[in-house]
């Protein structure tokens, strides 16, 4: 599967590319990430539209080589503070704790690359900032078209 096999679809990318990205898009084709959370700032900056439910889009691995297509299927806006511990064990990345996961999205938020991509080498998060929360569903698999 590649992403110039679905021209029509636009690309979902997860975290910046490297070793990140490759858990986060693992965790997606073993099923275990089924959630999501982004900074709305980050959409605003980049001027892009938040996920549509029903919207799908091709899944890239950090070669940008399509690896899946996902398919929105929640998507909703709330303050940082308002992210319950469901969303949290859904990300599927071992969290075990709402508290456990914040502290791994905000080092990621207030990361240097992160700040670089906002323009705003001071940027932090507190309990009001918006966040993305955003569900999907793995609806095929380079690995699924190989059985």
């Amino acid at each position: 599967m590649t992403a110039e096999q679905f021209p029509e679809l636009p690309i979902a990318e997860f975290a910046f590319p490297g070793p990140g990205r490759d858990r986060l898009v693992a965790a997606i084709l073993d099923g275990s990430k089924t959630s999501t959370t982004g900074l709305f700032a980050e959409y605003e900056k980049l001027g892009e539209p938040l996920p549509a439910v029903g919207s799908r889009q091709v899944l890239v691995d950090s070669r940008k080589r399509g690896v899946g297509v996902i398919e929105w299927t929640g998507v909703r806006v709330v303050p940082l503070a308002e992210v319950g511990l469901q969303h949290a064990l859904d990300e599927g990345e071992g969290f075990a704790t709402v508290a456990e996961w914040r502290a791994s999205h905000e080092g990621f938020w207030q990361s240097a690359d992160m700040r670089e991509v906002l323009g705003d080498p001071d940027f932090t998060v507190d309990d009001a900032t918006p966040v993305v929360l955003a569900r999907f569903r793995l609806l095929g698999s380079q690995e699924a078209e190989r059985v």
